[in-house]
């Protein structure tokens, strides 16, 4: 099932915040008013999960100066996040993580959101970008071994930014500060006589 378009599922649940605090209603509906970048992960102490979580952390800032808070979610405990952040990246912890790790131990979120591997043992990679008015946006997911693109999310962002403010399109590819098009007949017709190849 799709959500795009539709309200995205709210949770309240454990999570560790980005200075190693718990907060045991962490909320979706918390961050009503921002963009939200939502993503999923099977497990804590694995082998993909770790390389995504730090390149996330790793482009935080680029993230933020564009009103984003990024969010991770597994179905591991509060106390499993503290110990992998507590771990140092050397011994395949990830250290310093600076975002809200959410604990889907019950694997309520993780079922609204459609993740939930086959078996319903593990989330999907999982990635949601939601709009400040709650509503999902983008949504990609990956199966276990597939890691995700970061670049493509912040792209994703980019673009959904670029829509609301100029009402434009943005075409295969578009960057930020490339053109991008009027969702009209002649916009289409005008962008691609001008981006022939």
């Amino acid at each position: 099932m799709s959500l795009i378009g539709k309200q995205a599922p709210e949770f309240k649940a454990a999570a560790v915040l980005g200075d190693n605090t718990f907060k045991d209603d962490f909320s979706l509906n918390d961050l009503k008013g921002k963009y939200v970048v939502l993503f999923f992960y099977p497990l804590d102490f694995t082998f993909v999960c770790p390389t995504e979580i730090l390149e996330f952390n790793h482009k935080l800032p680029a993230f933020k100066e564009r009103g984003v808070e990024v969010v991770s979610v597994s179905v591991d405990s509060k106390f499993s996040h503290l110990a992998w952040k507590n771990t140092p990246v050397e011994k395949g912890g990830i250290g310093a993580i600076k975002f809200p790790m959410v604990s889907d131990i019950n694997k309520e979120i993780s079922r609204a959101f459609d993740v939930l591997t086959p078996q319903g043992d593990v989330a999907l990679r999982g990635t949601f970008l939601i709009d400040r008015a709650g509503v999902v946006k983008h949504a990609v997911v990956n199966d276990l071994g597939l890691g995700r693109n970061i670049d493509e999310t912040l792209r994703m962002v980019d673009a959904l930014q670029h829509l609301e403010a100029h009402g434009e399109v943005c075409p295969a590819n578009w960057q930020k500060g490339d053109k991008a098009m009027k969702a009209t007949a002649d916009g289409v017709a005008k962008y691609l006589t001008e981006h022939k190849k």
